[in-house]
């Protein structure tokens, strides 16, 4: 998908394995963006299930994260899950504790010293 996608990634597509995101400034701009990853699916013969396809959406989930159009955030539930984990007993629960909280370090300022105490 990353070298059907290839010239359009970061431009306005995101894929991940078989999801596609596709992202907008506005409504003509997407359509436009939308039309051009259809199309682009067909001429590769790649089909995607309408029945798992959603569209024109102000609000996505996505890979732990929501996204608006003003911006990125962190999936709510994914939050609870970091407040709710239990204590960690061993080095192995330390550091997987640190790598889901770590996914999402660019929201959390000084997170690598908030953090450095588990690290050590």
């Amino acid at each position: 998908m990353n070298r059907v996608f290839q010239p359009y990634l970061d431009q306005f597509v995101v894929v991940f394995i078989d999801d596609i995101l596709v992202y907008s400034r506005n409504r003509n701009e997407h359509e436009e963006h939308l039309r051009v990853v259809l199309q682009t699916l067909r001429e590769r013969k790649l089909y995607a299930k309408f029945s798992k396809c959603e569209f024109w959406l102000d609000r996505v989930g996505f890979l732990g994260h929501v996204i608006l159009g003003d911006g990125v955030s962190v999936d709510p539930t994914k939050i609870e899950a970091i407040l709710n984990w239990n204590r960690p007993t061993s080095v192995t629960e330390v550091r997987s504790f640190l790598g889901l909280a770590g996914y999402y370090r660019r929201f959390v300022e000084r997170f690598s010293l908030i953090a450095a105490p588990l690290t050590r």
